[in-house]
């Protein structure tokens, strides 16, 4: 049998979740693999075979997941499955105590959870079987989240491939190359609706450690400047706030906290007789426009042109930097 296509296809719910239950951890996550995602959409749409197959696999759960990250969860998950048409079709999970369980499902369930997690049957075969990384799915708008988003993100990284150690993927360790790849077609009001949500921190912070990773030695060679990032678009109107220190190619990146509703001006921005630390220039731009510049998607230029990057201060040395990051791009 070379993928689930020929083991499950035609087959009733019971007999779908018999043969699922009894296969072998690491020769189902074989199968799950071989099969192409036209072949697992065609699976999936016999309500039979998606929901014998749903069920097994939320039922061993356990098995395909990290036992340590398993145990720091805990909290009421509803994985809500995206059908043709538009329906939705749900199944609730309870984390606590180093365990999983499916509790209620398939339907519409009745009851709060603390986070829904709508995507499609695919993804959620790729993601339980270490295929995908929630991150990415989130980011590209293949996976959406009700609630508690970094719940969401906990339940996204606690899977592994069996047989092997530790995660098939940390989605809180975002590769830029794939987050370029992954919101290179996505809309805006997606992308804002993302960095206005509880993964923000994780995407500021994530992107912010791995700046030092951008620097060109060449370019920034003799080159002395530092620059704060402004980043708004927060669901509370504030911002985020950032400084950069670049000293002869020697990258430095402090997190100075958060500031008010960004219509009460730059406050701290400029670091003049207010306290703040020294800056050459002050960057103000979106959440959204922040993601698309760290990641090659927004030329600094253009966006200064536009009006989508601000810069206060010194707007030499603010291109000097810009110029001195070698940043990453979708291949």
């Amino acid at each position: 049998m070379s993928d689930l296509s020929g083991l499950l296809a035609g087959r009733d719910e019971s007999a779908v979740r018999s043969l699922l239950v009894d296969l072998p951890a690491e020769e189902f996550v074989e199968l799950a693999t071989a099969t192409s995602d036209d072949a697992v959409r065609r699976l999936t749409e016999d309500p039979a075979v998606r929901r014998g197959t749903v069920v097994a696999l939320l039922t061993r759960m356990p098995e395909f997941a990290d036992p340590d990250r398993l145990g720091d969860i805990t909290g009421l998950v509803d994985f809500a499955l995206r059908l043709r048409g538009g329906s939705l079709e749900t199944y609730r999970l309870r984390f606590g105590d180093g365990r999983v369980e499916l509790v209620d499902g398939p339907g519409v369930l009745s009851g709060t959870p603390d986070v829904v997690v709508r995507l499609s049957p695919l993804r959620l075969l790729r993601l339980v079987t270490g295929q995908a990384d929630a991150a990415l799915l989130l980011l590209g708008g293949r996976l959406s989240v009700d609630g508690d988003a970094l719940l969401a993100l906990a339940v996204g990284g606690v899977f592994r491939v069996p047989g092997t150690d530790g995660p098939a993927v940390d989605p809180a360790a975002l590769d830029p190359v794939d987050v370029a790849r992954a919101i290179a077609k996505v809309r805006t009001d997606h992308l804002r609706e993302v960095m206005a949500g509880g993964f923000r921190p994780v995407v500021l912070g994530e992107i912010f450690r791995r700046m030092p990773q951008y620097v060109d030695p060449e370019r920034a060679r003799g080159l002395s400047a530092t620059i704060a990032f402004r980043v708004g678009g927060r669901a509370d109107g504030g911002h985020d706030r950032y400084l950069v220190r670049l000293v002869d190619g020697t990258c430095e990146v402090v997190e100075e906290g958060d500031g008010q509703s960004d219509g009460q001006g730059d406050g701290q921005g400029d670091g003049q007789g207010d306290g703040a630390a020294h800056r050459d220039a002050t960057l103000m731009l979106s959440g959204v426009d922040f993601l698309r510049l760290a990641t090659g998607h927004l030329n600094p230029v253009l966006g200064v042109l536009k009006g989508s990057l601000k810069v206060k201060g010194d707007r030499t040395k603010a291109l000097a930097f810009s110029s001195a990051l070698d940043l990453p791009v979708a291949s």
